[in-house]
């Protein structure tokens, strides 16, 4: 049996990105973010927005969908921790 890697890279990118979606949505409901850590959200948005950078690059849709949408949650984290930081 092969498996295509292109769908690999579309099971794991929607598992990784997914994997934000429960603090993103507890964050936005208790306006609460005193645990999370600003250097580690910018880094890791930083990082995301250039593998999102490097997908396009690429033209590889899982890496572009992954990222992009990644890089979404993690810029909405970002605003609620410095607003409500």
């Amino acid at each position: 049996m092969k498996i295509d890697a292109t769908l690999v890279g579309f099971i794991a990118g929607t598992i990784t990105t997914l994997a934000w979606l429960p603090q993103l949505i507890k964050s936005l409901k208790t306006k609460k973010t005193k645990d999370l850590s600003l250097g580690m959200l910018f880094f890791l948005s930083f990082g995301i927005v250039l593998w999102l950078i490097y997908g396009i690059m690429l033209k590889e849709l899982p890496i572009v969908l992954a990222n992009g949408i990644a890089s979404g949650m993690l810029f909405i984290m970002l605003y609620l921790k410095i607003r409500h930081g």
